[in-house]
């Protein structure tokens, strides 16, 4: 589902898309967020807290006082203003005829120097990283596997563990290059208590949807489905300026049982560490939401965000994947639905992607920390 990953319509920015068409859409949207509005003024809009969703995550909770850990503690009972905001976008056809009918899309390649096919005329990515904007993370989940494609970080070429033990189900993305079966610390299994379904030595793909419609700054800002926090106050959206408002992170790991690779807080974004490379080779474009209900063939209405992907693989200890799940069980709204891995979207072919994509990259001096924007051409 890999996100299940973020988000929202495009209107006419794309050339090969009829006037027409992105005219209709964009009443469409707009009819949609009016429609909830009024919904919600009207007392409509299921502001009581979501009723318990997927039972993957059972083993992860407990009612009585002696068996809840501290750091799964839900606050205080409350109303949920975000619950069932999500605005239905339904998937379409790329291709109609031959002609390309639909706006970019994501995953798509992030290697330094590519760039898509499908002109944004003048539509461009958010550059700036997310905190110095109005968005906030909205929610956090992950997909198996890369949806998006680093030559020599995560590829075609990529290594990983045993597939037949993977999740049912679950479409297998690109994978990256430090797995190795003879070091235990990719094949000794960590006793996970709050992740779901996850293993080590496997790649994964972490997404954080960040909006400027979310409920950010209180209990409510993580919502599952994320769809929920983007669209949890649409009112504020402006539909001309959808990749300034909303956008995803994405980072690429290798799950390893060693705490040397232990962080505290992967809920609330990326990793970013200049000394350690993480967070600093970041490309930039914009695309859709992703998750295995789209290919090459059907395309998501979700569309034009904001993607900021690292291109550099990194390994993480498994206990940091396993509080982050702690902390996401902790939220006020019921994430377990996200504490699984969702399945990988195909890499989006050439004449899909955006032909916008930008790449920072470290400078040459180690002792220099500056992160500079590069065009490729």
């Amino acid at each position: 589902m890999k996100f299940a990953t973020a988000i929202l319509l495009l209107t006419a920015s794309n050339s090969v898309v009829a006037e027409t068409n992105s005219s209709i859409r964009k009443r469409d949207l707009e009819a949609k967020i009016n429609a909830k509005m009024e919904a919600r003024a009207e007392g409509k809009s299921g502001k009581a807290s979501k009723t318990s969703k997927s039972s993957k995550a059972s083993k992860s909770s407990s009612s009585s006082s002696d068996d809840t850990c501290a750091a799964t503690t839900k606050p205080v009972a409350g109303a949920n203003p975000c619950a069932g905001t999500k605005i239905e976008i339904p998937n379409e056809d790329c291709f109609v005829d031959g002609e390309i009918v639909v706006n970019v899309q994501s995953g798509t390649d992030v290697t330094y120097g590519y760039a898509g096919n499908l002109e944004t005329d003048g539509v461009e990515p958010f550059t700036d990283p997310y905190f110095m904007s109005t968005m906030c993370p909205v929610n956090v989940h992950w997909h198996l596997g890369a949806e998006h494609r680093s030559e020599g970080q995560y590829d075609e070429d990529g290594v990983g563990p045993d597939e037949r033990r993977l999740a049912e189900g679950a479409r297998l993305g690109l994978r990256c290059h430090h797995y190795d079966a003879e070091d235990p610390k990719f094949t000794e299994e960590y006793d996970w208590k709050y992740c779901v379904d996850m293993h080590v030595g496997e790649t994964y793909e972490v997404h954080w949807p960040h909006s400027a419609a979310g409920d950010c700054g209180t209990v409510n800002q993580f919502q599952t489905p994320f769809y929920d926090g983007v669209f949890c106050n649409a009112e504020r959206l402006d539909l001309t300026k959808l990749p300034e408002q909303v956008g995803v992170q994405g980072q690429v790991f290798t799950i390893v049982n060693d705490e040397d690779y232990y962080w505290p807080d992967m809920m609330r974004g990326m990793i970013v560490d200049a000394d350690l490379e993480m967070g600093v080779e970041i490309t930039k474009y914009t695309g859709s939401t992703t998750g295995t209900s789209r290919d090459n063939e059907v395309c998501s209405g979700y569309t034009p965000i904001t993607w900021q992907v690292d291109r550099t693989c990194h390994m993480v200890s498994a206990s940091s994947f396993d509080k982050m799940c702690a902390d996401m069980l902790s939220q006020r709204d019921d994430m377990s639905d996200d504490l699984y891995a969702h399945g990988a979207r195909e890499l989006v072919i050439s004449d899909l992607a955006a032909d916008n994509h930008v790449w920072d990259r470290k400078t040459e001096e180690k002792t220099d920390k500056r992160v500079f924007r590069m065009v490729y051409d």
